[in-house]
């Protein structure tokens, strides 16, 4: 299916404009950097990122953020704001009753059940207390500078206030903190540029059974849910834009060679993605980021108006349904979202080594 989306041109179109203003609130980890770095490249403007609880605690990852940050010299010029340490509703005792019942995760994130032996190896935290920190998973080091104060979803809502119909939302975790900041002004998703996501797969329950388990946890949906209720308060909220990158993040895949060669030219981040990245898992949160950055790396597209399975009592609990305009449920207003179906992979594959190779730091920018 090849559509030529004008408002998804319309959107990436206005974003590419160098200067445009980005937060990312994701689920950092030690080579979790690329999105930021690309974003960088691009010549946008970071104005800081959040730590949300998706694949550990959001302190956690908060903290990986920091330290990434760091390694790179750009924590003196971009901060880093601790997210909601849980999920609107949901607890990993909510979560692993509903396995119980559902089926368990290829890949459980935060809420797998806790096991302090992993984590003294080298594994971030899962359940239990989320101020723990588990200083052995900081592979790239832990940081030596502190987290800004205050909550991220206050931090969120102020910056949008500030600069309004300026500021794009990057989301490769859960969508808490977002959730809040909706919740706390009604006013936040209009006065935002829009919305960009990694998650919300469709039409992948085939995948997830007639291949491996990893296969099956390439195509799950933790980002959503994680935190449901918060991910259907995001994706049905007015933001200008809403670009949902799900299935596409899936297309491109490191190979061992390709990791080789941006390793040519050391840095603290080529040494970073070449020791940690890994070739196990496709470039989820890159796709994301490089699918807002310029029109031309989306190469087919869709509209569609979409709601999140909000129900603890379905198998779908946490994703996505999609609609077209005439059969749309009538009780509820729910959002038209651009669905990128494939990116330019080897434009993706050129940028992630360029930007790697050179990345920017707080002096230049």
């Amino acid at each position: 299916m090849r559509v030529s989306s004008s408002a998804l041109l319309a959107v990436a179109s206005a974003a590419a404009v160098s200067g445009t203003k980005v937060i990312l609130d994701n689920d950092w980890s030690p080579a979790g950097f690329i999105p930021y770095l690309l974003a960088l490249n691009a010549g946008w403007d970071v104005l800081g990122l959040i730590g949300d609880t998706a694949n550990s605690w959001a302190l956690q990852t908060s903290l990986h953020g920091l330290a990434t940050l760091e390694r790179g010299n750009l924590s003196s010029c971009i901060p880093v704001y601790r997210g909601a340490d849980y999920p609107l509703l949901n607890t990993p005792q909510l979560f692993q009753a509903w396995e119980e019942v559902h089926g368990v995760l290829p890949w459980q994130g935060a809420f797998a059940p806790e096991n302090l032996t992993a984590e003294a190896a080298g594994s971030d935290p899962t359940s239990g207390d989320p101020n723990r920190i588990s200083k052995a998973a900081f592979t790239e080091g832990y940081p030596n500078t502190t987290l800004a104060s205050g909550p991220a979803a206050i931090w969120l809502v102020e910056q949008v206030n500030k600069y309004p119909g300026e500021i794009v939302i990057y989301s490769g975790g859960a969508l808490t903190n977002i959730a809040l900041a909706v919740r706390m002004d009604p006013t936040f998703a209009s006065k935002t540029k829009g919305l960009v996501i990694m998650g919300g797969y469709i039409d992948v329950n085939l995948l997830q059974v007639v291949g491996s388990v990893g296969e099956a946890d390439d195509n799950s949906d933790i980002n959503l849910m994680i935190d449901p209720e918060a991910s259907k308060i995001a994706l049905t909220a007015d933001f200008p834009n809403i670009t949902i990158v799900g299935n596409a993040a899936n297309q491109v895949f490191p190979t061992q060679a390709y990791w080789d060669e941006v390793y040519q030219v050391k840095n603290a981040y080529t040494e970073l993605a070449y020791n940690y990245y890994g070739t196990i898992f496709p470039f989820w949160d890159e796709t994301a980021m490089f699918s807002v950055l310029d029109p031309a790396n989306v190469l087919n597209s869709t509209q569609f108006y979409l709601d999140v399975d909000t129900a603890a009592s379905s198998p779908n609990y946490g994703n996505i349904h999609a609609y077209q305009e005439a059969l749309t449920p009538a009780a509820q207003t729910l959002q038209k979202v651009n669905y990128v179906f494939e990116v330019d992979g080897n434009k993706l594959l050129e940028d992630i080594k360029q930007t790697l190779q050179y990345p920017p730091t707080c002096a230049g920018l």
